[in-house]
């Protein structure tokens, strides 16, 4: 079986950034480094990052209180993840009295400085994502109050009257196509509306590269992350609009040679949260069909 990979598999930037803030704050292991909430969206990673003592704590939407131990033996420390947080969890994880280091990814830091400055001139803003998710979550939280997120044309026709101002930005890791179609049918209400294409390069960037894949022959698709990783799963919705058969997987275990026995190309691809050692082992396997 041939098997092709898309360029852009793998952590992107944001993700290889917060994990080395927490392993600079780890040195190995002799400190211990809380995270506000999984770091990423891999179980298999989190894993190996336990045993340089970094461990998660409080929940999926840094909402909760953190129970941390009274007494440690050895230094410890507070990371928030690539998802960012809003300003009052910051405060609040200020106030734990632990060094505090940001692991914010800088894409995300840039949403919620439009987000902020918009606002703050009285702006209303309307923020295309995932109610649900940790960054939509934290970029609410710079939007005193105005902050109002959609998913579809249905919420979008839920949204109420603004009588100011109104600004459009997007959850990072969103599909390009859907953000334009709903910034252009909420432009037609609002003409002044100011839209900011805040989808990161790096999630625009798997879109892509998961066409080139079907271009150059694959005739099945796997997309490897976790089944809770937000950006993993709209990468196998995307994958599965191309009347392909796909497979999203966590791990090589995942796959049975008897699924794949019927194809002969293969295209393999990753969401932002899926280590390099996971991919290589899938691919090394599917080469063995």
């Amino acid at each position: 079986m041939k098997v092709i990979r898309a360029k852009s598999a793998g952590f992107c930037w944001g993700v290889e950034r917060a994990i080395q803030v927490a392993r600079d704050e780890s040195q190995g292991g002799d400190k211990t480094v809380y995270t506000d909430g999984p770091l990423i969206h891999n179980s298999q990673m989190m894993a190996e990052l336990g045993k340089e003592d970094i461990r998660e704590v409080g929940n999926y939407q840094s909402d909760s209180k953190l129970n941390l131990p009274q007494k440690n033996e050895k230094e410890s420390v507070v990371v928030v993840r690539a998802h960012g947080i809003s300003p009052e969890r910051r405060k609040y994880l200020k106030e734990l009295g632990l060094p505090f280091r940001d692991g914010t990814c800088p894409d995300v830091g840039i949403i919620a400085g439009k987000i902020k400055v918009h606002a703050d001139q009285g702006f209303d803003v309307v923020i295309f994502g995932d109610p649900n998710h940790p960054e939509v979550a934290g970029l609410l939280g710079y939007a005193n109050g105005q902050g109002h997120v959609i998913r579809n044309e249905v919420d979008l026709k839920r949204l109420p009257k603004f009588n100011s101002g109104v600004v459009m930005v997007s959850q990072s890791t969103m599909f390009t196509h859907e953000f334009k179609n709903l910034s252009q049918i909420l432009s037609k209400k609002y003409p002044e509306l100011k839209i900011f294409d805040t989808i990161c390069g790096a999630t625009k960037e798997r879109q892509s590269d998961l066409v080139q894949l079907v271009d150059d022959g694959a005739d099945v698709l796997i997309v490897i992350g976790g089944k809770h990783s937000a950006n993993t799963r709209k990468l196998a919705k995307l994958a599965s609009s191309y009347d392909k058969p796909t497979f999203h997987i966590e791990t090589a275990d995942d796959i049975e040679k008897e699924s794949f026995l019927e194809f002969k190309c293969v295209g393999v691809t990753a969401g932002a949260s899926t280590p390099e050692f996971i991919i290589r082992s899938v691919c090394e396997k599917l080469e063995t069909f």
